[in-house]
């Protein structure tokens, strides 16, 4: 068990227009481990840093929104081997709203869509993410 790196990484379901941006992760990612699979914008919390920022940090660079964040939602996490290592990740998830739907991708991610999150399950979506789709939509109704 002590081999196992640990992280808290904050995950953002960013809204506009009752639609919820998904990324595909492009083949470059260096710590990816869901190519070609479709995710939602977050990333790990740096030490030192706050949660808010971080997430903020993440939106960001990964789509250069801007956001207001909401309350969160659901807590999961999942246990990745990133090259050749055990990594544990809980996995916070914030309601979020972007100021415009103007995205601009970065490096580890080749496509983007605003979904209807109820029919998250007809895109290749990362499969640890049903949990919270299931989640926001129960808590939207």
């Amino acid at each position: 068990m002590n081999n196992i790196k640990l992280f808290v990484a904050t995950k953002a379901f960013v809204s506009r227009n009752g639609k919820i941006l998904i990324l595909r992760e492009a083949g470059s990612y260096a710590d990816g481990s869901n190519r070609g699979k479709y995710d939602i914008v977050g990333g790990r919390v740096q030490p030192g840093q706050r949660f808010d920022e971080s997430l903020r940090r993440e939106v960001t660079e990964e789509t250069g929104l801007n956001i207001v964040i909401r309350e969160p939602f659901f807590v999961n996490e999942w246990r990745p081997v990133v090259r050749g290592e055990q990594w544990q990740i809980i996995g916070v998830f914030f309601k979020c709203i972007a100021d415009s739907d103007k995205v601009i991708l970065s490096k580890d991610h080749d496509d983007f869509i605003w979904i209807d999150p109820a029919q998250y399950k007809e895109f290749n979506i990362i499969e640890n993410l049903a949990p919270a789709f299931e989640s926001y939509i129960a808590k939207a109704a």
